[in-house]
């Protein structure tokens, strides 16, 4: 078998059964489905019972653990060349595998990918902000996927692949809540390991629904930022403080006017190439909303972690 596909699902159901029709959708089948249900209080088996009637699909109930165990737990029974992780809010394009296969046959050196995430046009315009505010060269540098980045790509697990051979050399994920997904690549190149970013092989990716759920999460990528740094010595980039030196322009523009021209230049330029990527201006208003919010959300979780970890 080439591709175990190995899914976590923490409470939800209705989003679980989108990315396995989305899956099964393709014409690709050389393939097993592996769900691993993370301790949740909404249960997803029901679904899962009854796509197994139509494809290879195993369920595994675990207590909650997060992502990273519960990847872990499923890997253990897959029978797959590749182990390829996907989150349970995204779903495929339909040409999604036969896109890796023809990139995996044309680089042979390969031993683990990643590719971008996108939103779908029925998405909320909330949902569209989010995603370009994580996604676009403007504000994160497009190291989750771009053509154009400040730095490598390094693949995420909402949409990566792996050979198993080398995920079992560095034992899978680490224990990690937040920022296991980088862990993880920094551990495979340190052994040596090829990694490449399949542009087409791009995945819809719902996110979070709400500003206070979207904080709650960049705030733990920052923390995470920090851990990452000093668990992996030389991953420190420069871009990794522009979230500070945002917040830090921001407060003094309140006392010092001539900050607040680049200030308001820069929402200006987000505003209009937001509008223009989701084909809508209230999509683009709303991603100078989550962008303040994605920055000063990482910002202060990174400047508190940072404090705590060295202070």
């Amino acid at each position: 078998m080439k591709f175990s596909i190995v899914i976590p699902v923490y409470n939800r159901p209705d989003q679980i059964k989108e990315l396995l029709q989305s899956i099964i959708d393709q014409t690709f089948r050389d393939l097993e489905i592996i769900i691993v249900e993370d301790g949740s209080v909404i249960s997803s088996e029901e679904i899962v019972n009854n796509y197994s009637k139509i494809i290879n699909l195993k369920y595994l109930k675990t207590k909650n653990q997060g992502p990273g165990i519960a990847r872990n737990n499923g890997s253990k029974l897959a029978q797959g060349e590749w182990l390829i992780f996907l989150d349970s809010d995204c779903t495929i394009p339909v040409n999604y595998f036969h896109e890796i296969n023809l990139f995996l046959d044309k680089n042979k050196n390969i031993d683990f990918f990643g590719g971008p995430d996108r939103s779908d046009r029925s998405y909320s315009f909330l949902q569209k902000s989010i995603n370009y505010s994580m996604t676009s060269l403007l504000t994160t540098g497009g190291i989750r996927g771009s053509k154009f980045s400040v730095d490598k790509f390094l693949p995420r697990s909402f949409n990566m692949g792996v050979k198993k051979e080398f995920f079992n050399k560095v034992n899978g994920f680490a224990s990690l809540r937040f920022g296991e997904d980088l862990d993880l690549s920094y551990r495979l190149i340190s052994i040596g390991a090829n990694s490449g970013l399949i542009l087409n092989a791009f995945v819809y990716h719902k996110r979070r629904t709400s500003l206070s759920s979207f904080y709650k999460q960049i705030y733990s990528s920052g923390s995470a930022r920090v851990l990452l740094n000093k668990n992996h010595p030389g991953t420190f980039k420069i871009f990794h403080l522009f979230p500070i030196i945002f917040i830090l322009v921001s407060v003094l523009s309140l006392y010092f006017y001539f900050l607040q021209i680049p200030l308001l230049l820069y929402l200006m330029l987000i505003f209009l190439n937001s509008s223009y990527t989701n084909k809508d201006p209230i999509s683009g208003l709303l991603s100078v909303l989550t962008t303040c919010v994605q920055f000063f959300a990482y910002g202060i979780g990174f400047l508190k972690s940072f404090f705590k970890t060295y202070l």
